[in-house]
């Protein structure tokens, strides 16, 4: 980026350009701000959707949805994002579902089913911030064992600066304490964070901890914001 008045400051390519006006006596100062991108994993870098599986099993729209909402919904899918093990979460609903116990434990043990690949375009511009040295995190709502079944299937999941699962840690997005997590975790400045979500509400949370904030919906609508936010993309 070109500051104002024609000024020639060369940066790091993860660094911003930021004037300040000072006294007449100093002129202008430049001063620089990081962007590191912090990414959310699901829907952002790879698909995640359990009808992906439900519909080989329940070939009925109207059931399946019904399954999926009031059987096994999100909310019960969240108790094991905050930890609570598969096996556990999967043993409770089938008491209390019994007809519908082989369904429910399928959640579990084809659980890799409700994967439905990488979202190329996203993971194109990770690996292009990896080539410009760019440091890159992660803040995820994933259950800790099924996240190690995906990091197996996507190895660019392991490769992060530094990622919050909330398995792991026992909260979960949009709580502001995931997002203050990682930055006492790691050493960053939330303003100079860009965190990337397809969740509104998460989105909303990063920037009420004082981070900016990418509302995800195509890569390159991601592209183009990192791009604006100072970095070296194509």
């Amino acid at each position: 980026m070109q500051p104002a008045g024609g000024l020639n400051c060369p940066f790091n390519a993860h660094l911003n350009a930021t004037i300040l006006r000072t006294p007449k006596s100093q002129g202008l100062r430049v001063t620089t701000r990081r962007t590191i991108p912090v990414f959310d994993i699901g829907n952002v870098l790879i698909r995640w959707d359990p009808h992906c599986l439900y519909r080989k099993l329940i070939p009925d729209e109207a059931e399946r949805h019904d399954f999926l909402t009031r059987i096994c919904p999100g909310d019960w899918n969240l108790e094991m994002d905050r930890g609570k093990p598969f096996a556990q979460g999967v043993a409770e609903r089938a008491a209390l579902f019994p007809d519908k116990a082989e369904l429910i434990r399928a959640y579990h043990e084809r659980w890799v089913e409700t994967l439905d690949g990488a979202i190329d375009g996203t993971v194109a511009i990770l690996e292009e911030l990896r080539l410009l040295r760019v440091p890159c995190y992660a803040i995820t709502n994933f259950n800790h064992e099924t996240f190690d079944i995906a990091a197996g299937h996507f190895p660019f999941l392991k490769s992060f600066e530094g990622i919050v699962v909330s398995g792991r840690e026992g909260v979960l997005k949009p709580d502001l304490a995931i997002y203050e997590l990682l930055c006492r975790r790691h050493g960053l400045e939330a303003a100079d964070c860009l965190f990337i979500d397809d969740s509104a509400a998460n989105v909303a949370a990063a920037r009420a901890a004082g981070m900016r904030a990418h509302h995800f919906s195509r890569p390159e609508g991601l592209r183009a914001d990192l791009r604006a936010a100072g970095l070296a993309l194509k």
